[in-house]
């Protein structure tokens, strides 16, 4: 072989390698209206707190939604005695696993159900009342139901388990371990081999939405941190703010703390913004959350799960 052919196979590997490459990288696109749509399905069973009659429809329909994509399915039961009334509930996570034959085993966790109270609601009379939980519930699960059909499709290349945390909203302000109950049962009582690391979202819906690094996560793993901002800056996904948030005690910090799961959280807790609040009002309604917000969130993960195939 001459110099000059020699040089012209080496700028045709070039080139065929570039080409590889690029199609590896392609993004993979998700369906922001779909996931929308369980949203609103969510909605349409009315709040979703433990003990009422739209907790147990859509806890019936969210079994089924899985089911319907995950190779396992199956709940893990726990009981709690809320501290606002001092009643005690039955509850239930729903996790649902991919890929369990893999040594690389991720989490991916949302809670299902939604507050009791409408505690700070602008209307002292609504205080009382079980708020609907568009964006503080039925945001995340949506994100997650949708990725479980996609994975059903186009499986992950990793070991991926789902989680509905239930008892998330349950607790009354100040006390924080009186929330996240249903994380702070996994992770007391492992029902599954020790998951690599964990990524919880929640409250991923609201039309404004921005999301910041929780301060908790960047101490936890600021490497997983650090790997899914720079993919959304390259995936041009404007929600993703490179800055340092607040630190809010949410599921994976039980993750954490009771079975040394590396865990982040990606969250808005500015519902819809700084000035005006949504969150555990009645306003917590699907006409205040957004396609275009689950999309960017859902886009993140699938293509972060996806990459870790190369």
């Amino acid at each position: 072989m001459d110099e000059a052919t020699g040089m012209m196979m080496k700028n045709l590997i070039f080139i065929l390698l570039f080409l590889f490459a690029g199609c590896k990288t392609e993004q993979i696109n998700f369906d922001g209206d779909a996931a929308f749509n369980i949203l609103q399905q969510q909605c349409d069973f009315g709040p979703r707190n433990p003990g009422s009659k739209g907790y147990l429809e859509c806890k019936k329909f969210l079994i089924s939604s899985l089911h319907a994509s995950a190779d396992t399915v199956f709940t893990q039961n726990f009981s709690y005695t809320e501290l606002y009334e001092h009643n005690t509930f039955e509850l239930e996570n729903i996790i649902a696993q991919f890929v369990v034959e893999s040594d690389k085993h991720i989490l991916l966790g949302a809670h299902w159900d939604t507050r009791p109270w409408a505690d700070y609601d602008p209307n002292p009379t609504n205080r009382t009342t079980p708020i609907l939980g568009a964006n503080d519930g039925a945001s995340g699960v949506a994100v997650l139901l949708e990725l479980a059909k996609m994975f059903s499709v186009n499986r992950p290349p990793v070991n991926i388990t789902i989680i509905l945390f239930d008892g998330e909203d349950m607790g009354v302000h100040n006390n924080n371990e009186s929330f996240a109950r249903g994380s702070q049962h996994f992770a007391q009582n492992l029902p599954i081999s020790k998951p690599d690391y964990g990524i919880i979202i929640d409250m991923i819906g609201d039309k404004n939405l921005t999301i910041p690094i929780e301060r908790k996560s960047y101490r936890v793993a600021p490497d997983l941190v650090n790997e899914l901002w720079q993919m959304a800056e390259k995936l041009n996904l404007s929600a993703f703010q490179n800055r340092l948030g607040n630190e809010i005690y949410d599921d994976h910090v039980p993750l954490w703390e009771f079975a040394r799961i590396p865990a982040i959280d990606l969250i808005d807790i500015n519902y819809p913004n700084q000035r005006i609040n949504y969150w555990h009002t009645l306003n917590d309604l699907p006409e205040n959350c957004s396609p275009e917000s689950l999309k960017q969130v859902g886009t993140l993960l699938i293509n972060y799960i996806h990459s870790l195939e190369k």
